[in-house]
C-alpha cells in the first residue's frame, strides 16, 4: 500500500510572545520572555501571581460575532484565531479538494475548564436554573474542531485529541496518519489551551509544580539551570495545516516543511512524574527515528520538552542521551517554554511550529535564563542567544501526566 508524504504548508501561532506567528517567532528569536504577572490577582490568596498569558487579543467578528463569541471558551476562540491564519497562509481555500477530504483534529488538555470554573461558582451562587443552554457546548474539548468545520465547510475528520501536555503531538500524529493513508487530503491540527485561572493555578501549586518567583517572572521559567523550581503556565495555540505531499506541490502550495516521522509511548511508570532513566521517552525517539527512516545522527535540533521542573529536565537530558549516544553532545538542543511558558495541551502545537520554522528561517530559538546550568543537563541547549544553523531535520519532544509521550520529526521543506 502507498503511504502518502505529509507537506506542513500553513502556521498559526499565539502565546505570551504575541498574537500571531510574525510577531511569536520574532520575539522567540530574540530571546524575548512573554512571561508577566496576573492582572489584579490576589497575592493573599495565590502564591503563583504570573503566567505566560496571551495579551491584547480579542477575536475577529469575521470568526465569532459578538453574540458568540461568550458562547465559547477562550480555547476555542484561540483555536480559530490561529487555525485561519494556518489556513489563509497555505491557500488551502482555493485548493480543488472535496470538502469531506479536509478535516480537523486538535489537542487540549483541559479544555474549557475556567468556563466549568466559572459555572460552578454561579451554581453555587445562584442555583441550578442560572446555568446558561450553552455552558456545555462552551467547553468541551471538540468544539474547536467544530466550529472550525462550520466556518470553512470542511466535512472530513473532526475531532480533539486529549492526553494531557502531549495532546498535541499526538493530534498532530494521527492527523498525519490519516494524510499517508490517502483517508484526508488536509488536516487543520496542533492544540490549543487557555487554562489560566484560579483554580489551575492552585491545582498545580498543591503538587509544587510551579515556580513562585513572583518578583522576577521573567526570569522564572529557566530550563536546564540550576535554579530552575517549577514550571510556569501558559497559554495559547499553534495551528499547522498538514496536506498530501504531492497534491500540495501540484497545486503550487508552499512546503514549509515535511512530517516525516512520529511515534507515541507510554512509561507505565508514574501519574506525574517521567521516568527517570527515560524508559518510554526513548523508545518514542527511537521509534520516530525508525518511522522516519533516518539516523540518529541526522537530527539537528530538538525543541525539548523542558518544562523547567526539577527532575523532568535531567530525566529529558538522559532520555535524549540514551537515545542518541555521542550525537547527543553534537546537535543543539533547546526549551521555548523559557519564553512562553508551558502551554499544557497546545505546547506540543506551538512547539511544532518553532521546529517548522527553524528548518525554514535556518536559525534554532534560545533557552533564556540558563545562567548557570546544571551539571546533569550537559547538552547544547542554545543559551540565551539564537542560533544560525542549517538544519535539515528537527525533533519535537511533549510529555504527558499518565506517562504519555509523543515526538515529531520534521524535515526541511523542498
Amino acid at each position: 500500500m502507498k503511504v502518502n508524504r505529509v507537506a506542513v504548508t500553513g502556521l498559526g501561532a499565539m502565546c505570551g510572545l504575541g498574537n500571531n506567528l510574525d510577531t511569536v517567532w520574532k520575539n522567540a528569536i530574540a530571546g524575548k520572555s512573554g512571561i508577566t504577572t496576573i492582572p489584579d490577582i490576589d497575592p493573599e490568596k495565590y502564591p503563583v501571581q504570573f503566567a505566560g498569558r496571551v495579551k491584547d487579543f480579542e477575536i475577529s467578528e469575521n470568526l465569532l460575532n459578538k453574540k458568540e463569541w461568550a458562547r465559547f471558551d477562550t480555547f476555542i476562540h484561540y483555536a480559530l484565531h490561529s487555525a485561519d491564519e494556518a489556513i489563509k497562509q497555505s491557500g488551502l481555500l482555493e485548493a480543488d479538494y472535496p470538502k469531506e477530504m479536509i478535516g480537523s483534529i486538535i489537542g487540549t488538555g483541559l479544555g474549557g475548564f475556567p468556563s466549568i470554573e466559572n459555572t460552578v461558582r454561579i451554581y453555587d451562587e445562584k442555583g441550578p436554573r442560572r446555568v446558561g443552554p450553552f455552558f456545555i457546548p462552551s467547553f468541551i474539548p471538540n468544539m474547536a474542531t467544530g466550529k472550525i468545520s462550520m466556518l470553512y465547510n470542511f466535512r472530513g475528520i473532526n475531532y480533539a485529541a486529549s492526553s494531557a501536555c502531549a495532546s498535541a503531538g499526538h493530534a498532530i500524529s494521527a492527523a498525519a496518519n490519516e494524510i499517508m493513508l490517502g483517508r484526508q487530503d488536509a488536516i487543520i491540527t496542533g492544540g490549543s489551551e487557555a487554562v489560566i485561572s484560579g483554580l489551575t493555578i492552585s491545582g498545580f501549586n498543591s503538587m509544587k509544580a510551579l515556580s513562585r518567583w513572583n518578583d522576577r517572572p521573567q526570569e522564572a521559567s529557566r530550563p536546564f539551570d540550576t535554579d530552575r523550581n517549577g514550571f510556569v503556565i501558559g497559554d495559547g495555540a499553534g495551528i499547522l495545516v498538514l496536506e498530501n505531499y504531492d497534491k500540495a506541490k501540484a497545486r503550487g502550495a508552499t512546503i514549509y516543511a515535511e512530517l516525516v516521522g512520529h511515534a507515541s509511548t507510554a512509561d507505565a511508570y508514574h501519574i506525574t512524574a517521567p521516568h527517570p532513566e527515560g524508559e518510554g521517552t526513548v523508545p518514542c525517539m527511537l521509534q520516530s527515528l525508525k518511522y522516519a527512516g533516518i539516523a540518529a545522527e541526522q537530527i539537528d535540533y530538538i525543541n525539548a520538552h523542558g518544562t523547567s521542573t526539577p527532575a523532568g529536565d535531567i530525566a529529558e537530558t538522559n532520555a535524549i542521551k540514551a537515545a542518541f549516544k555521542e550525537h547527543a553532545y553534537k546537535l543543539d538542543v533547546s526549551s521555548t517554554k523559557s519564553m512562553t511558558g508551558h502551554l499544557l495541551g497546545a505546547a506540543g502545537g506551538l512547539e511544532s511550529v518553532f521546529c517548522v520554522m527553524a528548518l525554514k528561517e535556518g536559525v534554532m530559538p534560545p533557552t533564556i535564563n540558563l545562567q548557570n546550568q546544571d551539571e546533569a543537563c550537559d547538552l547544547n541547549y542554545v543559551p540565551n542567544t539564537a542560533k544560525k544553523k542549517d538544519i535539515q531535520y528537527a525533533l519535537n519532544n511533549s510529555f504527558g501526566f499518565g506517562g504519555t509521550n509523543s515526538t515529531l520529526i520534521f524535515k526541511k521543506g523542498s
